[in-house]
């Protein structure tokens, strides 16, 4: 009898860890999807709204940001500074945010396009209070780049 009671009391111990485990992952998926859709992206500098980011997931698997529409300067902005097949490029329709993944309900890895200067960084993604915060860095641990706060679009 002892060890019927020894026994029910670690599956109910396992099962309430399978159980945590379960919302763990859950509420890291929902701060993910709390990240997709249309942003507005905010001009450091002036303070001023520059585009609308669309955040979406691709067909594999992996997140992309693209610029829907300028908010400011002429609506054929091109990348003059990008490299490759995006120099010259319309700033509206371009990929900026390019392969990341999800990781504990935020997004890294991928890169981050600055269409200003045409240089990729590294990049991550979370959502804090109700904003989109994009961390751009030189290095993959983020210590040196700088933060843009996003607002829902």
């Amino acid at each position: 009898m002892r060890r019927i009671s020894t026994l029910r009391m670690r599956m109910n111990k396992k099962n309430l860890i399978i159980l945590a485990l379960f919302f763990v992952a859950l509420s890291a998926s929902a701060q993910v999807s709390a990240i997709l859709g249309n942003w507005k992206t905010v001009d450091d500098k002036t303070g001023d709204n520059f585009s609308i980011v669309n955040i979406y997931r691709g067909a594999d698997g992996l997140y992309y940001g693209k610029v829907a529409k300028m908010l400011v300067g002429p609506k054929d902005l091109r990348c003059t500074e990008c490299k490759g097949e995006d120099h010259n490029a319309p700033i509206e329709g371009l990929i900026i945010i390019r392969g990341m993944h999800e990781e504990n309900g935020e997004l890294r890895g991928g890169k981050v396009l600055d269409p200003e200067s045409g240089k990729f960084y590294y990049g991550k993604i979370y959502f804090k209070n109700g904003k989109l915060i994009l961390r751009g860095s030189l290095d993959k641990r983020g210590f040196f780049g700088r933060n843009q706060t996003w607002i829902r679009g």
